[in-house]
Order: structure tokens, then C-alpha cells, then sequence
């Protein structure tokens, strides 16, 4: 099984399903002649032409309502953002038209589209680049967020992404493009709504998706350590959840611990929180603790952001918290 950063295991969905399917386009600004603000579409131009590969200036608006009306004549655009952050300026077409335009019209028009780019915080971007937006998206009914941790996630999510014949917003982590694992060849797709154990454990629960998966694998290893044998599950999708993964995996460890990326407010983890209370509480023998970002805009200064940030310690004592240990 070869080894391929995260970038290119992107890049090799991208050209997949390209080649699978002529319906399928990348559109963006700088996805060609430049090969990608990250180098995720390298080659693409050259393999598929212009028709397929299509730059577009700086308007966010703009294109992604060029996708969405793409996509409703039967396209399956991939619409690149530069990051998240800028996609703010299209969140009009994503919210009031990708997202409403299948219930509206009792289902006769889809808008099987994917909209990518990288989100969260990079480092030392400051307090308008280093937002996390997946809860603002998963709160709309009609839009699907995916969020890979792993290489082989970024493949096998993305491929079912582009085939999924609902809007699917799909969130990479700013961090990860350099992040290296093993990547099936070919047919590796990866079902949307489905959570993955990436570390088992019997001691307690640490849910967790994009990343947040290295930190709390890495916060597990310092607890292994100590003698608590925790257990990593990464949601991947954010809508649809897999409520099913989570009681499962709380009702083997009784205790859990939630670490997101983004604010504490609303965000992704309270939604876990709350499935977990309605549906495992007799299965609990301690409160469920959110590990998430501080709940201010991100700081420039380099020391201010990596106390802003969640990192292994927050994420152990947390664990310890849960555990009565502290």
C-alpha cells in the first residue's frame, strides 16, 4: 500500500473520479494554471483541459452559484475554496440555495456538488484566517460536512463526496496537507455518516474529528503511559453524525471526553454532548468534558495562539478530570 501525503491522496481522488466520470469538474481560483492554492489539483489541467479544470477569478459568490446551477442540470462540480474563511462570501448559495434547493422542489432537482478547501486554524493567520466553520454548516438541514483526519480518509471520503447526489460540504484541515499515511489503491471509498475507532480502548472515550484525531491520538499515547487505555473515535462526518459510534464506544469506556477545534458555543461537540446524554446517560459515570478552542477571536501572537489552541495536555486533563484523577 503506498505512502501519500494528504494533499495527493486528494489529488488522486480528484483524478479518479474525473476520470470516471466526465460529469465531474474542479473550479476555483488558481486550481489551474497555478495547480491549487495547496497543490491539490497538480496536474489536472493538463490531464483534463480547461473545460474541466476552470479558474476563476475572486469571487466566491460567484462561483459557487456557477456550481450550483451545474449541479442542477446534472454536472458534479468540486468547488475549490482557498480556505473556509473566504467561502463566508458565498454562504448566501450554499444556505439559501445548495442546501434548500432539493426540498423545495419536492425533489426534482439535486445539486450534487462538493465544496472543498482547507479550514481552521495554519499558524500565525490571525483572527480572519484561522476559523473552524463545521458547525455553522452542519446546522443546516440539507447540506452534509465531512472532515478527514487520515490520508486514506481524505481519498475514500472525498470519491464518496463527489458521488453523493446531495450538497456535501467537505472541510480539509489547513494542518494536515503534509500529513503522510498509507492510501489503498483505486476503489478505496469511504461511506459518509460512518465514525472510525482509530485507537481502541476500554478507559475512557476521546470523540474527536480532523485535527483533533492527532492530537487526542497522541494525548492516548501519554495516557498509555499512565496506565489509561483510551479510546479515539473520529467522527469524519459531521452530518450525517454516527450517533451509532458514539454510544457504542461510551457505552464500552462509560466516560468521555469531546475535543474540537472550533469555539466552545454551539459548536460540533455540544451536539455530541447532547446524544449522549438523551440517549447513553445510565451508560455514563462521569459528566462528558469538551475540549475546544478558547472562545475568542484567534490571536496573531505566536504564544496567544498555541494557549487558544487545544493541544494534548488540555485534551489528558480532561481525560483526568473524567476519571476522577485530578
Amino acid at each position: 500500500m503506498p505512502t501519500l501525503t494528504y494533499r495527493d491522496a486528494l489529488n488522486h481522488a480528484l483524478r479518479e473520479e474525473m476520470a470516471r466520470d466526465p460529469d465531474v469538474f474542479l473550479m476555483g481560483e488558481e486550481v489551474g494554471v497555478y495547480q491549487g492554492a495547496y497543490k491539490v489539483s497538480r496536474g489536472l489541467l493538463d490531464e483534463f483541459g480547461p473545460m474541466r479544470v476552470v479558474d476563476t477569478p475572486i469571487t466566491e459568490l460567484g462561483f459557487a452559484g456557477v456550481g450550483i446551477g451545474a449541479a442542477m442540470v446534472g454536472l458534479r462540480p468540486v468547488i475549490e475554496f482557498m480556505t473556509w474563511n473566504f467561502a463566508l462570501l458565498a454562504i448566501d448559495q450554499l444556505v439559501n440555495n445548495a442546501a434548500k434547493m432539493r426540498y423545495m422542489s419536492n425533489g426534482q432537482v439535486g445539486v450534487p456538488a462538493v465544496f472543498r478547501g482547507p479550514g481552521g486554524a495554519a499558524l500565525q493567520l490571525a483572527a480572519q484566517h484561522s476559523q473552524a466553520f463545521e458547525s455553522f454548516y452542519a446546522h443546516v438541514p440539507g447540506l452534509k460536512v465531512v472532515m478527514p483526519a487520515t490520508p486514506a480518509d481524505a481519498k475514500g471520503l472525498l470519491k464518496s463526496a463527489i458521488r453523493d447526489d446531495n450538497p456535501v460540504v467537505f472541510i480539509e484541515g489547513e494542518m494536515l496537507y503534509n500529513l503522510k499515511g498509507e492510501v489503498p489503491e483505486g476503489e478505496h471509498v469511504v461511506p459518509l455518516g460512518k465514525a472510525d475507532v482509530k485507537r481502541a480502548g476500554r478507559d475512557v472515550t476521546i470523540v474527536c474529528h480532523s485535527k483533533t484525531v492527532a492530537v487526542a491520538l497522541k494525548a492516548a499515547d501519554e495516557l498509555a503511559d499512565d496506565g489509561v487505555e483510551a479510546e479515539v473515535l473520529d467522527l469524519r462526518t459531521i452530518r450525517p453524525l454516527d450517533t451509532e459510534a458514539v454510544l457504542a464506544s461510551v457505552a464500552r469506556t462509560h466516560r468521555c471526553v469531546v475535543a474540537e477545534e472550533g469555539w466552545p458555543f454551539a459548536g460540533v461537540g455540544a451536539q455530541v454532548v447532547d446524544t449522549i446524554q438523551r440517549e447513553a446517560f445510565d451508560e455514563l459515570d462521569a459528566p462528558v468534558l469538551r475540549v475546544t478552542g478558547a472562545d475568542v477571536p484567534m490571536p496573531y501572537n505566536k504564544q496567544l495562539e498555541k494557549a487558544a489552541k487545544v493541544d494534548p495536555a488540555k485534551v489528558i486533563a480532561a481525560v483526568h478530570s473524567v476519571l476522577y484523577r485530578d
